[in-house]
């Protein structure tokens, strides 16, 4: 329908870009429309989502929800109050590796989460973990499904007044455990989940879009065999043995979806069908609220 931005000339290229009305004051578009995408600098998500909200128009809002937990609250109130449904864009909800591992059924007892990779010198005003590790924080949050007992954090800042590097470790009241790992001044690009229960271990690369299961059921048997043969002798030379060999490795079965485009038609049909949301604001406060505590932790230790 149209588009709204700060900018006017930024506003005016997308309008021409998608042939729609480029609109110099919010409340002129804002009777015109069932639903939008806030997608505007973190520290402005709650002042442009609030006149939406309160409308009752629905709003895709971008990852962080919110700048804190204040604002982040403001918007979840808000949604609550006007009955406006908010989708978070934590857009690696819909990466189709992690699809088909929320397939598999998944309880975890230990994840360890990698996201690392240079600078690319956008969001440079917030530190990694609201930038770069609050993917992670919502998908660790949402797999554990359990309150968070405590939190662990340490972090570096090398080029700013903000973490750069960061590590926190994150316990669950379930006894799940969660590390997580970012940092935005390595020399690659590395994007990796790792999920371990007492049925399976799961490796996923968010980068790659692919992932592979180990099942416990399918590969403990082979293992307590080799580990039978050498103890009754039966294998003298333990170099023959090969864990890799041992072990069924299977790898996830992979729909080609691009996760933008899934999660812009989650949001319709949510909209349309009249359907729970299906990353409420409250999933956003959540991991903003965690995010929170781990930069807190860090705290002082930045340097």
């Amino acid at each position: 329908m149209g588009v709204y931005d700060a900018n006017h000339e930024a506003a005016k290229d997308v309008a021409d870009e998608y042939h729609c009305e480029a609109y110099g004051n919010l409340k002129d578009l804002l009777p015109r429309v069932a639903a939008c995408t806030i997608a505007v600098p973190t520290k402005y998500h709650a002042e442009l989502a609030e006149p939406f909200l309160s409308r009752g128009i629905a709003c895709l809002i971008e990852k962080p929800l919110a700048k804190d937990i204040f604002d982040a609250r403001r918007i979840v109130e808000a949604s609550n109050k006007f009955n406006a449904m908010v989708q978070v864009g934590h857009i690696e909800r819909f990466n189709p590796a992690i699809v088909a591992m929320r397939r598999l059924n998944i309880q975890p007892k230990f994840m360890e989460v990698t996201r690392i990779s240079p600078l690319t010198f956008r969001s440079i005003d917030v530190g990694v973990v609201l930038d770069m590790m609050i993917h992670d924080i919502d998908i660790v949050l949402n797999l554990a499904n359990s309150p968070v007992s405590s939190i662990e954090a340490t972090g570096v800042s090398v080029i700013g007044d903000v973490e750069d590097i960061a590590s926190a470790r994150i316990k669950f009241e379930n006894g799940c455990v969660a590390n997580l790992t970012a940092s935005r001044l390595a020399l690659k690009t590395e994007r990796k989940l790792r999920v371990f229960s007492p049925d399976a271990y799961v490796s996923v690369d968010y980068q790659r879009k692919v992932g592979m299961v180990a099942r416990k059921s399918e590969n403990v048997q082979n293992i307590r065999d080799a580990v039978s043969k050498i103890r009754s002798g039966e294998i003298n030379d333990i170099s023959q043995l090969k864990f890799d060999e041992l072990v069924h490795i299977e790898e996830l079965s992979i729909d080609d979806v691009e996760p933008i485009r899934a999660e812009l038609e989650c949001f319709v049909d949510a909209i349309i069908n009249h359907k729970p949301s299906p990353i409420p604001a409250e999933d956003g406060y959540s991991a903003v609220e965690v995010a929170t505590r781990i930069v807190e932790k860090i705290g002082g230790q930045t340097v």
